[in-house]
């Protein structure tokens, strides 16, 4: 039995020069509980969608990282969160996006996939069918963090005295994962609170299946984090698996090119993770760094912030 799964926690990331020694082992701690959550379904023979799904849960419960409980605030002082799953197998996917209420947004998507025959649903509509669907939800005082609600007033006193902020971690913050199991079969999944400061109702690549989120066994599984408005015009995730289809290219190629050249040459900073059906990985990004990790079969868990 063969299996293999790969995290991200966003990219950007905090300058090496500034992140203490303690915030650095938190961070390496979460990603590592997010591939034990992952990995303990894959290690059972469960299926991909199952592995990233959890994951993505695990990631989303994390006050860290720019997804669920610890989403970003947009420039109304809310949190609008968007979120996608897909299955590889059937290329049946599920999103939701703008919504606010379910604890674990990820699962919310899922819902959609499972008991809708529709693909994105937004408003209040999403939320009774995560409702329905029987998903806990969470009050505004569960998803606030002082550090997030900090980084959107900074924002905001620097839009007023006519500067922005241009630290490309502040719209790179997203979580997600894709997994091979042991049936050859891949799966995808992305959760993010979006961009601090971000026009409320804006959707960036996170939910939009082709742009941050893609899976099909015939080629990958891909989850992106970066500048979602780049990654949604270059169609990023969907152009990995099409080099992967027309050229013949494998997976650590299509996706190299498609972060290095496609988006880094068009202010897409960022960066993504992908698995193919042979459960081989590539995780390239073009920024300072970006929270991931990686586990396959008989091999150790490893997390990694910044290059190797």
């Amino acid at each position: 039995m063969t299996y293999a799964l790969a995290i991200h926690g966003g990219a950007g990331t905090i300058l090496k020069s500034k992140i203490t020694p303690e915030l650095e082992r938190a961070y390496h701690a979460g990603l590592a509980r997010a591939l034990e959550a992952g990995e303990a379904i894959l290690k059972d023979g469960g299926p991909a969608l199952d592995a990233v799904t959890a994951a993505v849960c695990a990631l989303e419960n994390e006050p860290l990282f720019n997804a669920g409980r610890g989403a970003v605030f947009n420039a109304d002082g809310k949190q609008e969160m968007d979120a996608a799953v897909m299955d590889g197998a059937t290329r049946r996917a599920g999103a939701v996006a703008g919504i606010f209420g379910p604890r674990n947004p990820v699962r919310a998507a899922r819902a959609i996939m499972e008991r809708t025959d529709h693909v994105m649903l937004i408003g209040e509509n999403a939320l009774r069918i995560a409702s329905d669907a029987g998903l806990p939800f969470e009050d505004e005082s569960y998803f606030f963090t002082q550090a997030r609600w900090d980084a959107l007033q900074e924002t905001l006193e620097m839009r007023e005295e006519g500067a922005e902020n241009d630290d490309p971690a502040r719209r790179h913050g997203t979580v997600g994962a894709v997994a091979c199991d042991a049936s050859g079969h891949v799966a995808a999944a992305t959760s993010t609170g979006g961009m601090t400061a971000k026009a409320p109702g804006r959707v960036g690549d996170t939910p939009l299946i082709g742009s941050g989120t893609f899976a099909d066994d015939a080629t990958c599984a891909v989850s992106a984090t970066g500048h979602g408005e780049v990654f949604i015009r270059w169609n990023a995730a969907a152009e990995i698996s099409a080099r992967m289809r027309h050229l013949d290219e494998p997976i650590e190629t299509a996706a190299e090119h498609v972060v290095m050249q496609d988006l880094a040459q068009n202010d897409g900073s960022g960066g993504l993770i992908a698995v193919d059906a042979a459960g081989r990985i590539a995780m390239p990004f073009n920024c300072e760094g970006m929270y991931r990790g990686m586990v396959r079969s008989g091999e150790p868990r490893k997390t990694l912030i910044y290059r190797a």
